[in-house]
């Protein structure tokens, strides 16, 4: 979902490495940026600079309107995987997912210029790591709602694996946000139970870690159209998917799961194909060709809040006081993450004379 968001930043991070090694990062939030800018001199992007800084910082009505319909598919995705995991085996489920993603979208939109190699790393790490292992971690190892909530520290994992590439070094208030949402973790840990199983949490974890993977192998990307890097990455994840089904599920499994799907299992895979990967992602990127990053990522903090809200809705997942200590510890990490250089900025401009 933040996919373009976190190009940039990984770009910025390389320079201001380049320019003193040993600087410390402005803030976790600087991965949520827009898309990354191919390496030219910093002269070079001056123009496109000038241009960043007049896009508007102001939200239209309908902007904000769509930013929200993004925000809420993505959400509410995870009550929708529940809901097709009744019919469909997980790897099953995900290779029909991505199938539609990348047909017939892929005879309309161009190759991106990226290497092959790029391509079928970003779909595998996104595809199979990602989407794969989340599924079947859904598939009665962790509720919904928890799910949309440990999936975020993702965030954290790209952190750790672009400072880890980079040398640089946390400051303290990058500190306190990861301690806060290892907090939320820790609690989640501390009340598993039958809807939550330390194997479920487990494979979360290995999801999020898959999809920060994936960042940095789209960060290698560079500036490119984002619904067409994701059409065409979902073709390498379809045939892993495909074979990983019939091996670990086995061909039984398989007939029987396309043989129990109704209408609402196939709107299921439709929604996670089209509203969730082919709307969300151009949707995202237009907002963010059109508005400063500051203004729209922190939006994203609402997916969880969608997720664990949807989930109580629909599914009548339980609430409990641990659960929601759990989510202020992890959206508090976030929030503090994603919020604090711009609070900041704020708080340097009050202090000027």
């Amino acid at each position: 979902m933040r996919l373009s968001t976190l190009q940039a930043g990984f770009d910025r991070l390389e320079d201001r490495r380049k320019a003193r090694p040993q600087r410390q990062t402005g803030s976790l939030a600087c991965r949520f940026s827009p898309p990354a800018r191919s390496m030219t001199s910093p002269l070079q992007r001056l123009p496109q600079r000038r241009a960043e800084s007049t896009m508007n910082s102001s939200l239209p009505f309908r902007h904000l309107l769509l930013a929200l319909a993004v925000v809420a598919v993505w959400g509410s995705n995870f009550v929708v995987i529940k809901l097709a995991l009744g019919q469909l085996p997980p790897l099953l489920f995900a290779t029909l997912r991505f199938s539609l993603a990348a047909v017939p979208a892929v005879f309309l939109l161009p190759r991106p210029a990226v290497s092959w190699g790029n391509l079928a790393a970003y779909g595998l790490l996104i595809g199979v790591g990602q989407f794969g292992v989340l599924y079947v971690a859904m598939n009665g190892h962790i509720s919904p709602g928890l799910a949309s909530l440990v999936i975020q520290v993702q965030v954290f994992f790209t952190i750790g694996l672009a400072m880890y590439f980079s040398g640089e070094r946390l400051q303290r208030i990058q500190w306190l946000a990861l301690l806060l949402a290892c907090g939320g973790i820790a609690i989640i840990i501390r009340h598993t139970d039958g809807s939550t199983t330390l194997l479920g949490l487990a494979l979360v974890l290995l999801a999020a870690m898959s999809w920060a993977c994936g960042n940095l192998v789209a960060r290698q990307a560079g500036r490119t159209n984002l619904l067409a890097y994701v059409v065409w990455s979902s073709l390498f994840a379809v045939p892993v998917l495909a074979l990983l089904s019939l091996q670990l599920e086995g061909w039984d499994a398989i007939s029987s799961g396309l043989r129990a799907a109704d209408a609402h299992t196939w709107l299921a895979v439709g929604w996670q194909a089209w509203g969730n990967s082919l709307f969300g992602y151009a949707a995202w990127a237009w907002l963010l060709a059109r508005h400063p990053a500051a203004t729209i990522t922190p939006m994203a903090l609402l997916v969880p809040l969608f997720g664990m809200g949807s989930a109580a809705l629909w599914l009548d997942e339980r609430l409990p006081a641990w659960k929601l200590g759990a989510a202020a510890l992890v959206l508090g990490g976030l929030a503090l993450n994603l919020l604090w250089p711009q609070l900041r900025l704020r708080l340097r401009g009050l202090e000027r004379p």
